[in-house]
């Protein structure tokens, strides 16, 4: 089933949360709608509130607070990539200008902010106890991997334990938190609503594991992104890592630690070099694939109705979108 054919089975659901993403996201604060139409007219895959309103539906769940729950999960993750680029310097997502390099770090900083008290405003009219400790503790763990990250950055001992917990933090805690929320919305068993965090937490790290394995090998303009992005701010990914831990080359391995310590594309060609000849991309790849089928297991706890089936296509479409 393909991404769009997912997408089919829930437009209206899909087109109900984008509504209230540009009712919720205005404001009386004429800069506060420059940056957030800036924002949302960037589009992106959606991926997340997807997620919400497929593990919804899949749990039998006939209400309408999914919507709210999708747009304020949508809200959390625009929030953290605001702060992010000014965070990185970055200044293209999504084949555009980012708001930072349109608007200045202090306008992207301030309107993240409020994307975020935004959210949580939503979250509180939801009135469900449980979705408020989901969302309150999925950002805290969020903000603390932004600051792992840091930390990794440009440190060319960062480990593979130490990187996938920065992106167990920093990408999977939301795709985790977003379909739990779904399954207590739905009134699911605790034990319902375990499976679907589970398929939730591994779904978000293979995605983000083929993202990384993009880095190095991706078309830009289908990307919107530029190629080693990742090692121009000198971020650790696992395809650098486990490069670096298996290169036999000692001019290589010094090659890649400088780059790290240094950041910066100048030694570009050799490190794609490094990374084919250790088979590293390969390595993510079958590490993304494992943790895709983590999460079709989770599912085996789902009654069969054609939202179970999209919840099995994106775990595919998360590491096939690259091969």
């Amino acid at each position: 089933m393909e991404l769009s054919a997912v997408k089919d089975l829930v437009r209206s659901d899909l087109n109900a949360v984008d509504a209230v993403i540009r009712a919720r996201m205005k404001s009386d604060v004429e800069l506060v709608d420059q940056v957030a139409e800036h924002i949302i007219s960037g589009g992106g895959k959606r991926l997340r509130p997807l997620i919400v309103v497929l593990a919804a539906r899949a749990c039998g769940y006939t209400g309408s607070s999914h919507i709210d729950a999708s747009a304020f999960i949508e809200f959390i993750h625009t929030a953290t990539l605001l702060h992010d680029d000014v965070v990185d310097g970055s200044s293209r997502r999504r084949g555009r200008d980012t708001a930072n390099s349109v608007y200045g770090n202090q306008a992207s900083v301030l309107v993240g902010d409020f994307v975020y008290s935004r959210a949580f405003q939503m979250m509180a009219a939801i009135g469900s106890q449980r979705v408020m400790e989901i969302m309150a503790e999925a950002t805290n763990v969020i903000a603390e991997g932004e600051v792992l990250q840091l930390m990794n950055a440009r440190d060319p001992g960062t480990t593979q334990q130490r990187y996938l917990e920065v992106i167990y933090r920093k990408t999977a805690k939301l795709f985790e938190s977003g379909a739990e929320v779904a399954a207590v919305l739905a009134g699911a068993s605790p034990s319902l609503q375990r499976a679907l965090a589970a398929y939730g937490k591994h779904l978000g790290t293979a995605y983000q594991l083929v993202d990384d394995v993009l880095d190095y090998r991706s078309d830009p303009a289908q990307r919107g992104k530029n190629l080693g992005d990742d090692l121009a701010e000198g971020k650790p990914t696992l395809p650098l890592i486990q490069a670096l831990r298996l290169s036999e080359d000692a001019v290589q391995r010094e090659t890649i630690r400088n780059a790290i310590e240094q950041g910066g594309l100048d030694q570009l060609e050799p490190i794609l070099a490094a990374i084919e000849s250790t088979g590293a991309l390969e390595y993510t790849r079958r590490l993304a694939q494992d943790e895709a089928d983590k999460a079709l297991t989770a599912l085996h706890a789902l009654p069969e109705t054609p939202y179970k089936q999209g919840l099995i296509a994106l775990a595919r479409f998360a590491v096939e979108r690259a091969f």
